[in-house]
């Protein structure tokens, strides 16, 4: 695989290497849909870098699915959206796996009025 030197990139957002466990969902041209388990090795506001078992081709509309465990309502924690909906923007294949770089079609929030960790730990304490 080529790499592509920092100076040649252009990105908006800073990339967070974490690997995320992720549900992808597509449906192909025949409206048969897929759901395969696969990790997020990199994610930003913009989009992810994911690891896939199935070839997706380019431009392919997809979800991703973050699982979390079921938390209900708590005062001070404002409700995310789990599922983000992205575009496949290039494909490599590798010898089991595809890379897929996504690209949001939102960019996800990156809300400035985010609680406080106090606020967090006492919302989460009456739960």
């Amino acid at each position: 695989m080529r790499r592509i030197s920092p100076k040649n990139e252009e990105r908006k957002w800073a990339r967070l290497h974490l690997a995320i466990p992720v549900f992808i969902r597509t449906r192909d041209r025949n409206d048969k849909d897929s759901l395969e388990f696969a990790t997020a090795v990199n994610i930003s506001p913009g989009g992810a870098l994911v690891v896939v078992r199935r070839s997706l081709p380019k431009s392919s509309l997809v979800s991703l699915e973050i699982p979390s465990a079921p938390v209900g309502p708590a005062n001070g924690l404002r409700t995310s959206s789990r599922i983000m909906y992205a575009k496949a923007v290039w494909v490599a294949h590798l010898d089991d796996y595809h890379l897929l770089g996504l690209k949001f079609t939102r960019p996800l929030g990156t809300d400035a009025t985010a609680s406080s960790g106090k606020q967090l730990r006492r919302a989460v304490s009456a739960v």
